[in-house]
């Protein structure tokens, strides 16, 4: 049994989203599994929660942040436990949301964006806020231009697509987004002090790359995930 298989029991997700799903999960959270034990999580554009239920598994506790009150209140079909009651969902903009906790001097052991560093402009503005966080482990799962070029992509997308960015004034229904290159990925990282690998996507047999096409996608745009440590003092 693949781990988000109880997702066939909501209405929000289809066959092919939940073995979607799964096969994300293989690659950007269980390999994770030894950093989550008993760790404080921060999981940014949390959605519906369920990257943050799934961290919750190993982590001692997970916040996630969603500017969506819609999408957080579809939390509560989640199978309830200890699991469950791990994590803490929070209606709010992420960056207004990190400039909080940087108030308060909060540290997090780990730091997920998962399906959102493609969705803003302020990229190197959005991590910087990260690491002040000191996390040991972040990890970025989004589009990024295949180019050692270190450049960001411009593209307009719609708000009301509850996988795209939020809008950013009232009533506004098309905004802009970023999609950063995996050359400006590593500088942002190295000069705020952390090391950036990437998860090797090539390693998924080809009979099981249906549903995660966008991983292995032809052309300048690709989904790939990348995983940022602090670099030796």
């Amino acid at each position: 049994m693949a781990y988000f298989d109880f997702l066939h029991e909501l209405e929000d997700y289809s066959p092919d989203m939940v073995t979607r799903m799964n096969r994300r999960h293989a690659r950007i959270v269980a390999p994770f599994k030894e950093d989550l034990i008993g760790a404080q999580v921060l999981d940014l554009a949390a959605h519906d929660g369920r990257w943050s239920y799934a961290l919750a598994e190993h982590a001692e506790r997970v916040i996630g942040v969603e500017a969506r009150p819609d999408l957080i209140d579809r939390f509560a079909q989640y199978p309830a436990g200890p699991q469950h009651g791990r994590v803490k969902l929070v209606c709010d903009d992420i960056y207004r949301d990190l400039d909080k906790r940087l108030i308060r001097d909060e540290t997090f052991d780990a730091v997920m964006l998962f399906g959102i560093y493609y969705h803003v402009m302020d990229h190197y503005g959005l991590l910087a806020r990260v690491t002040q966080l000191e996390p040991e482990l972040i990890v970025i799962d989004s589009e990024f231009m295949v180019d050692r070029n270190p450049i960001i992509q411009m593209v307009k997308e719609r708000t009301d697509n509850p996988l795209n960015a939020i809008a950013q004034v009232p009533g506004q229904e098309v905004t802009m987004k970023g999609v950063p290159s995996t050359g400006a990925m590593e500088r942002m990282a190295d000069v705020l002090g952390y090391g950036c690998t990437w998860v090797d996507w090539d390693a998924v047999p080809e009979d099981q790359r249906g549903t995660v096409r966008d991983y292995f996608r032809d052309g300048e745009m690709r989904r790939k995930t990348c995983v940022l440590r602090p670099l030796p003092t």
